[in-house]
């Protein structure tokens, strides 16, 4: 995701197809695994009935701070503090299993919390090499990179950075910590930088590093692949499943979830069986969506975003 800090950073992308996509039933029960700063949710809010409700689901001590400032004067919403990778159990203590009318996912880091140079995401502000969207939980992109092994390193960065220069800027990495701590952004920045022969035009040469550290310090793919298992389990028949990746990886995962479960259970290439008997459990729904020419104009954060739809039919 393009690092943005104008005022269009902080548009919410895809906000109404998502939204219109999503909401089959005004007096449906909704979740918003990535509540953010609650640009979706107030949509969906704006377009359910008066027996409609919505879960809200964020990592991010600020997103439930203004989701109990600026949304739960309205008894229809909830919010709970969590990775979505725990839907199931917060959909369940609702009493809401199976009967769920749709679930949106808008994946990877928020403008907000890009902008704030304390978070530690950014590779243009200094500030402290965090990087977790739970600051309270789990361990820092700083404690990481003190103590995990260069290869580890090196696999990381390219496994969710895709970067081809990762064995390099593992070992930069590794000789200069051994004579100063890196626990700021920018520190790490210039070493990635110093380290990646092949700057791309238009693009910070620590963006896939800053990208795949990340990943692995919030377990996002790793949530991402359990959050699809579940809402199968949690959606109704005739709900319906959002998502909103901004890179490849998260594409990926969710393009081929979604063939898979639309394809059925597989069987030995040349075994006759009907298209019942696959039990698929879902269809998809249209082809991948993408920001309109207007709104990449109006917000670049929008340019690398993919919405796929499905629906549950099982």
């Amino acid at each position: 995701m393009t690092e943005q800090t104008n005022d269009a950073a902080h548009e919410t992308v895809l906000l109404t197809p998502a939204v219109e996509a999503l909401i089959t039933d005004k007096s449906g029960y909704y979740v918003d695994g990535t509540f953010g700063r609650g640009g979706h949710s107030k949509l969906i809010l704006s377009m359910l009935g008066e027996d409609g409700q919505l879960l809200g689901i964020d990592k991010d001590p600020q997103a439930i701070a203004t989701a109990e400032q600026e949304f739960c004067a309205d008894s229809r919403f909830k919010i709970a503090q969590g990775s979505f990778s725990m839907l199931a159990q917060l959909v369940e203590a609702a009493g809401k299993k199976g009967k769920v009318s749709g679930i949106l996912l808008d994946l990877g880091v928020s403008s907000p919390q890009l902008d704030e140079a304390q978070r530690g995401f950014s590779f243009t502000q200094d500030g402290p090499l965090d990087m977790r969207m739970n600051p309270n939980e789990g361990q820092s992109a700083a404690q990481w990179i003190e103590s995990a092994p260069e290869q580890e390193i090196a696999d990381v960065i390219y496994r969710y950075g895709e970067e081809k220069f990762s064995r390099r800027m593992a070992r930069a990495i590794v000789e200069y910590r051994k004579e100063t701590p890196i626990i700021t952004t920018l520190q790490l920045a210039e070493i990635v930088k110093q380290a990646n022969p092949a700057w791309e035009k238009h693009k910070h040469p620590a963006t896939r590093a800053f990208q795949a550290i990340r990943i692995h310090i919030n377990r996002e793919l790793e949530d991402l692949q359990s959050v699809l298992t579940q809402a199968l389990e949690v959606l109704s028949v005739g709900g319906r499943l959002v998502v909103i990746s901004f890179h490849s990886l998260e594409d990926r995962i969710v393009k081929q979830f979604i063939a898979k479960q639309a394809r059925g259970d597989d069987y030995p290439a040349g075994v006759p069986v009907q298209f019942s008997d696959l039990n698929p459990r879902v269809r998809k729904i249209g082809k991948a969506v993408k920001a309109s020419g207007e709104e990449v104009a109006r917000n670049q954060r929008s340019r690398s975003a993919i919405m796929r739809i499905a629906e549950k039919i099982a």
